[in-house]
């Protein structure tokens, strides 16, 4: 049986995508350390889940680099590591964040 290149495809990025995504604006910043300054940028997220979310923030950041993530509805923090940087739109830079502390209810919702 020929699996259609289509399902292959969608079944990557849900690979890729780890665990449930609910489409859900909310506020965000990204808090990092510059030559010994910090830095801040606002955004907000297209959809968030338990390990993250896809954000657009204006600030362009390299894959792999380590972030503050401040969820600005609750004030809630937690470190995130940068997975994913697609493109530039007009509001500014899609972001795929990862959560590192799973342990936290980061967003106040349940999945």
């Amino acid at each position: 049986m020929l699996i259609s290149n289509e399902t292959s495809l969608e079944t990557r990025y849900e690979d890729l995508r780890a665990g449930a995504r609910l489409n859900s604006r909310v506020a965000v910043a990204v808090e990092w350390v510059d030559d010994g300054q910090s830095q801040r940028a606002e955004g907000y997220t297209v959809d968030v889940g338990p390990r993250g979310c896809l954000a657009i923030v204006q600030h362009k950041f390299t894959v792999g680099q380590k972030l503050q993530l401040v969820n600005m509805t609750n004030q809630k923090t937690s470190e995130a590591v940068l997975i994913w940087r697609g493109h530039e739109r007009q509001t500014g830079w899609e972001l795929g964040l990862e959560i590192q502390d799973k342990t936290v209810d980061f967003w106040g919702i349940e999945f």
